[in-house]
């Protein structure tokens, strides 16, 4: 009896073993966490270049291979720079929004890939339609903040002018009806993660990109020295990281030395404040691009100069003139321009603080296990490895330029009175007037 039991007992073992092998296996879930896309569609950055270039480098070692690469695409990108700010304000603007549709479709990307969202169905539309409204809001208000008046002389324009937001919150309106059309039973779970990675994005790309272009319509002195204290921290960190760097700075770069970041840091407040004593000489770079009602044109000339870019008398600190008192010195104060402390504080950022935004870009690609955003630049990466620090670096000075350095401006609140109603603009006048004889500033 034992026998035929322990034969009834194998065989249905057998049977269930046969009935799993044929059955239908379970898709299991993927999840970002250590996903690994570095065999997946995503373009890597390598050191390929012309055949040419390729030819006269082959003999040399992968490592110098690299730098050189690097080096001369860093020159290319440095003298492009200089060409588009001896463009102007425009072209920066144009150059700040290509620059913002690639670092958006690089990280767009790796969500499509990430949550194989390719059968999302409309996915890839709407995201780049939210980032049309949100350009069209953001570039909009900085063109309307700048220009009103003069747009709102056309009749085709004044009403853009006139109903911006209200505009811009339809068209967002418009996006979200459209996201919950599109929405997918099987699919909920991704539509919506994909839909707060592409607002993530947003907020990271778009909206910080937005801020930079304010500081350009401030003062291109504002936007080249943010810029170029960030590209002189990158090239610096990396020339002294390559030839001294022994010490790891943090385990997302392991290529990140503390020789490297040090001496980045010696060598872009040096430049600092070289560049800004050099930039502040000329009205191009420190004037504001703003609508002149005057000239009735854009204009980058200013009379007189903005405050902190004119020589002030400062006292000397009292230890300072102690010391100097031992040695009969009778110096009290100093005269120097107010932008070189400014400046010293943006290098100290850059050098200090910026660094972090590539930290931030590494943990990111550690994540998802990649090298690079892409493969635009060769030897660098994507758009987005190269404008990671630029970003953080750009909402700084912005919000900087908010609490430390703005203060109101006579052309824009001209504007803005010119673009009221005539008999506004005569009441503003009654009120202004009546307002500047009760101080004493206008005689009655």
């Amino acid at each position: 009896m034992s026998t035929v039991r322990q034969r009834i007992s194998d065989n249905a073992d057998k049977a269930e073993t046969e009935d799993n092998k044929n059955a239908p296996k379970e898709e299991e879930e993927e999840t970002p966490e250590g996903l690994d896309l570095s065999g997946s569609l995503l373009p890597q950055a390598t050191d390929q270049t012309s055949e040419v270039l390729d030819s006269a480098l082959k003999t040399l070692p992968p490592r110098w291979r690299n730098w050189i690469v690097r080096g001369i695409f860093s020159l290319v990108m440095i003298f492009s720079f200089f060409f588009l700010i001896y463009l102007g304000p425009l072209a920066l603007m144009l150059l700040i929004l290509v620059i913002q549709l690639k670092c958006f479709n690089e990280i767009i990307t790796i969500g499509y890939v990430v949550y194989r969202s390719h059968d999302l169905p409309w996915f890839r539309t709407l995201s780049w339609y939210f980032l049309f409204a949100s350009d069209y809001f953001l570039y909009g208000e900085n063109i309307i903040d700048r220009f009103g008046l003069l747009l709102s002389r056309d009749d085709f324009l004044e009403p853009f002018v006139k109903y911006h937001r209200f505009i811009s919150m339809c068209l967002y309106m418009a996006g979200l009806m459209g996201f919950v059309f599109s929405l997918v039973k099987k699919h909920y779970l991704q539509q919506f993660t994909l839909f707060g990675w592409t607002h993530v994005t947003l907020l990271i790309v778009v909206t910080q990109s937005h801020f930079i272009t304010n500081n350009i319509f401030e003062g291109l002195i504002w936007f080249f020295m943010s810029t170029s204290l960030i590209i002189c921290n990158d090239i610096w960190a990396y020339i002294f990281g390559f030839f001294f760097g022994k010490t790891p700075l943090i385990k997302l770069s392991p290529k990140k030395t503390w020789e490297g970041f040090i001496g980045g840091a010696f060598a872009t407040l040096i430049y600092g404040i070289i560049g800004s004593y050099i930039l502040m000489q000329y009205d191009y770079f420190v004037c504001p691009a703003e609508y002149s009602p005057e000239l009735g044109s854009v204009s980058m000339q200013c009379d007189p100069r903005p405050r902190v870019f004119t020589l002030q008398e400062y006292n000397l600190p009292q230890t300072i003139k102690n010391i100097f008192f031992l040695f009969g010195i009778p110096k009290t104060t100093y005269w120097t321009y107010p932008f070189f402390f400014h400046c010293i504080v943006f290098s100290l950022f850059a050098s200090v603080i910026g660094p972090f935004g590539g930290f931030f870009a590494s943990g990111f690609k550690r994540a998802f296990k990649i090298k690079d955003f892409g493969d635009t630049i060769p030897g660098h990466g994507g758009l987005m490895d190269r404008f990671d620090c630029q970003l953080l670096m750009g909402t700084f000075v912005y919000v900087y330029i908010l609490c430390f350095i703005r203060a109101p401006n006579p052309n824009k609140l001209l504007q803005h009175v010119m673009m009221l109603k005539p008999e506004e603009q005569l009441d503003f006048y009654t009120k202004l007037t009546n307002e500047l004889m009760k101080r004493g500033i206008l005689g009655q």
